[in-house]
């Protein structure tokens, strides 16, 4: 590790890791929760086309990326907003528009090359230059802050619009800030996992976190670790392997949700077998058994071989601790 941090450009491209690793989980949470978990590759697609007038002008081809994306975010609220059956299309005629005409003017740009190209389609985070590196961090600031000071809000309207709006809460103003936010976090994620591969960033460590975690804050927690540890690996072995930093970023998030979905389904195997057991005995609890009673909630608990067993229509559920709320049934 000393080797690569005595590396200009690799201290710059684990820097750059770092911030994405934090910034894309904090959005993609929201978007998990919306069911909106691709939009970020449409976002890309539009971005695409800016990064390409930024090439053909001679500009920076990271703020006009960001216009871009801004533009195609507000644009996608207020299609969705109108709620016409058409919204589909016209979202695919916008993203599918928008990496054609990014192609196209590439190819025109002084700089045009396949490598270029494919720099911003899958990443190139060993060309990140110190000014990238501090527009990006600015960005990703951004990002966190926002996500931050209005978590709670953008929360419940991802979980429940009508709630929210009924309650008086701006929803359209929060739903515009959030696809802002997703497209902010997909320009500050073009040049170190790519615009077609941003989404597998916002996502996948958040579909690993609901698999572990037990509450929203948890999970956000679980997400940005996930999104941290596959960002940042993934450029260290891009590094070592000579792979494209976007694609080892994305298996890297990949393994991590594999493992999560084993280790959930066999936790989930253990507890059924657990609760079966539980089920399956002739004693007869009640007062006066023999075993300790413990009261939980609106009833008692019976412990019975290390088990805390509650009767229940002919049988036993088993409660694995006294702060559980519920029955939970395997039959």
């Amino acid at each position: 590790m000393g080797e690569l941090l005595s590396l200009d450009f690799m201290r710059q491209a684990l820097l750059a890791a770092l911030l994405v690793g934090v910034a894309a989980p904090m959005v993609g949470v929201f978007l998990v929760q919306r069911q909106l978990s691709l939009i970020g590759d449409g976002m890309g697609h539009v971005a695409l086309a800016g990064v390409a007038v930024g090439l053909l002008t001679s500009t920076s081809p990271v703020i006009t990326a960001l216009i871009a994306a801004v533009l195609a975010a507000v644009a996608i609220e207020w299609i969705r907003a109108r709620g016409r059956t058409s919204g589909d299309v016209a979202l695919a005629v916008m993203f599918y528009g928008g990496i054609a005409l990014g192609v196209v003017l590439i190819s025109k740009s002084p700089s045009g090359t396949p490598a270029n190209l494919n720099g911003y389609l899958f990443g190139a985070i060993l060309t990140t230059s110190s000014t990238d590196l501090m527009v990006f961090a600015a960005l990703a600031a951004v990002v966190l802050v926002v996500t931050a000071v209005l978590r709670s809000r953008l929360f419940a309207v991802a979980h429940d619009e009508e709630y929210a709006r009924a309650v008086g809460l701006p929803v359209t103003a929060l739903n515009v800030t959030l696809a802002v936010l997703t497209a902010v976090t997909v320009v500050v994620s073009m040049r170190v996992i790519g615009l077609l591969l941003i989404s597998a960033l916002m996502i996948l460590p958040n579909a690993t976190a609901q698999l572990l975690g037990r509450s929203f804050a948890a999970q956000v927690r679980i997400a940005v670790l996930v999104g941290v540890l596959s960002a940042v690996g993934g450029v260290v072995t891009s590094y070592f392997a000579a792979t494209p930093s976007g694609g080892t970023i994305v298996l890297f998030a990949i393994a991590a949700f594999v493992l999560a979905a084993l280790a959930h389904g066999l936790l989930r195997r253990i507890d059924a077998r657990a609760h079966a057991a539980a089920e399956r005995h002739d004693h007869e609890h009640g007062p006066g058994c023999g075993h300790e009673a413990i009261v939980h909630d609106d009833h008692v608990d019976y412990l019975h071989d290390g088990h805390r067993h509650a009767p229940h229509q002919g049988h036993y559920d088993e409660h694995a601790d006294h702060e559980s709320a519920s029955h939970e049934h395997t039959h």
